[in-house]
């Protein structure tokens, strides 16, 4: 065993005896160490996110440092207990990557306009269309009708609603193609 297992298993057999020195020194002793596990496994995180890990680190291992056997060295079970919180932050956290945006303001580009003769083109496929197929694709599309309340507006049931508008957005994208060749 290396001296500072050695160290932290005093530390830790006194501290389970109920030397509140010895725990205030055992915890000292130790979290530093783990500010530099966390860092170094969990260093593509702020700062903030790392010391909360900490914290949880240092919770667990009061609350569970009696499940401690005082015959095994402390370090493994000190760095299973954080690798264990590492991986829970990082579940947690997910995928999301969270970036400033005032730091990369000057070069996002701008937001791209709208096509300003995008709702007469649309006007004009849609008139292309026979009257039912045009007036369920504005109803849904337009007024944003949903299709339990699409169906008695034109006597079909659900699903057959849910079929004529299938049929007439076919229709509308067979126009299109035709009109884009």
């Amino acid at each position: 065993m290396t001296e500072c297992n050695d160290d932290w298993v005093l530390l830790l057999r006194a501290a389970n005896g109920g030397d509140t020195a010895a725990y205030a020194a055992f915890l000292r002793a130790l979290a530093p160490v783990l500010r530099g596990i966390v860092r170094a496994r969990a260093g593509g995180i702020d700062a903030a996110l790392r010391e909360d890990i900490v914290q949880e680190v240092l919770l667990t291992i009061h609350l569970k440092r009696h499940t401690w056997a005082e015959d095994r060295p402390v370090r493994p079970w000190v760095y299973a207990i954080a690798r264990y919180k590492i991986i829970d932050a990082l579940r947690l956290r997910g995928r999301d990557i969270s970036v400033p945006v005032e730091d990369y303001a000057e070069i996002i580009p701008a937001e791209a306009e709208a096509d300003p003769f995008a709702a007469r083109d649309t006007d004009r496929m849609l008139d292309l269309l026979d009257g039912r197929s045009r007036d369920i694709l504005r109803a849904v599309a337009y007024d944003g009708t949903k299709l339990a309340d699409l169906g008695p507006r034109f006597g079909l049931s659900e699903g057959a609603a849910r079929v004529a508008l299938h049929r007439a957005l076919g229709k509308l994208a067979a126009l299109r193609r035709g009109s884009a060749e």
